[in-house]
């Protein structure tokens, strides 16, 4: 997490470089049209060993299309976003709010298991 202050291009890097320490098997990032650009892509090449791959809205299309990749994000915020403590409450400790961000993940698979027979 970085402050809201910071562009996401600009905190991106820092983020990564945290995430990719600890999960150093991937190898692809997807990201959308806020992180192409020189200066995060030759940081990003400085910091990791990793292919990023910049996720285009067609010019042509001029309704809603569903962007290859993308929808995966935005289900899984919307899986989030169920959880009330996520989607209303505000933590004080960034600590208290990653603990509720790793069980919501949790409950949803709690449940999905109890269905299934």
């Amino acid at each position: 997490m970085h402050a809201a202050d910071l562009q996401d291009r600009d905190g991106g890097v820092l983020l990564l470089a945290t995430l990719f320490g600890l999960f150093a098997f991937l190898r692809k990032l997807y990201g959308d049209a806020g992180y192409q650009g020189p200066k995060f892509q030759n940081a990003l090449k400085r910091v990791l060993r990793v292919k990023l791959e910049i996720v285009k809205r067609s010019d042509a299309a001029k309704s809603f299309v569903v962007l290859p990749k993308r929808w995966i994000v935005e289900r899984t915020i919307g899986w989030l976003n169920r959880c009330r403590r996520l989607a209303k409450d505000w933590e004080k400790l960034n600590r208290k709010a990653l603990a509720f961000l790793r069980l919501a993940p949790i409950r949803l698979m709690v449940r999905r298991l109890g269905k299934a027979k």
